[in-house]
């Protein structure tokens, strides 16, 4: 199968054409081709290097066949604009889409981390994740993993939320969370700061932001499962309330 990937909740994002196995290797994912979009000009750039992406590689646009679109959390002119243009195609092709959670990528390839190597006998694992918001917070996922072997494992998504660095740090502080993965330099600095040298081995940034082989294996999972949404389905995951959301007026009583 064909996918179509695409993230633009970061300052800058990407998308990607990626090859799905349905036959005798059901997981695999070939990433034919990543294109980066540069910030702030995603609402010029998304659709034509979608077009060029296709044309490129000797594609119409009806090949396509999901869409695999990250849905946050982070910027909400970014999300707003790619899942717009997801929208708009998948109607039109009346192809299925298949929203993800940044957090949720990040959290299935770091879970390897806690589980260890060596990870034989049934172990319950509570750790995080965490992307930097700006304002000195972060997005956060908090995640359960049980491992039953090294190569058998199930995942629980606990909670998402918006954090400060003392609220984060105070995870592993408390137990709530055995370690937390970032692939964001400015948390891991604040996080080990905060926690000091007795617990800085808890903060794991020896992880890399998502990009189109992630994204889409674990859309990839999603849409075996039935996963999808309509395109009047999708929204977007922001976590923050945007200004307007703040600082609007309740409505008057009657």
């Amino acid at each position: 199968m064909l996918l179509l990937i695409t993230d633009t909740s970061g300052k800058d994002g990407f998308v990607g054409l990626v090859r799905a196995e349905e036959g005798t290797e059901p997981d695999k994912v070939e990433v034919i081709e990543e294109v980066p979009l540069a910030g702030g000009t995603f609402s010029a750039q998304l659709v034509p290097q979608i077009a060029a992406l296709l044309k490129k590689h000797e594609f119409l646009k009806t090949d396509i066949d999901a869409f695999v679109v990250v849905s946050g959390p982070g910027s909400f002119t970014g999300l707003r604009v790619g899942l717009a243009a997801i929208k708009a195609l998948a109607e039109i092709l009346q192809k299925p889409i298949v929203p993800v959670s940044l957090l949720e990528v990040l959290a299935r390839y770091g879970h390897g981390i806690a589980a260890g190597d060596e990870a034989v006998q049934q172990v319950t694992f509570r750790y995080a994740v965490a992307l930097d918001a700006g304002r000195k917070e972060a997005f956060v996922g908090q995640y359960e993993i049980v491992s039953a072997s090294k190569t058998s494992h199930s995942f629980k998504c606990i909670a998402e939320s918006l954090l400060d660095m003392r609220s984060l740090a105070e995870l592993v502080e408390s137990g709530a969370s055995q370690w937390i993965a970032t692939p964001d330099r400015a948390i891991a600095d604040a996080l080990k700061k905060r926690l000091g040298a007795s617990q800085e081995h808890a903060i794991w940034d020896r992880v890399q932001r998502p990009r189109s082989a992630e994204i889409a294996s674990v859309g990839w999972d999603k849409l075996r499962t039935g996963e999808t949404v309509s395109p009047e389905q999708l929204e977007a995951n922001y976590i923050r309330r945007s200004v307007a959301e703040i600082y609007s007026k309740p409505a008057s009583s009657a």
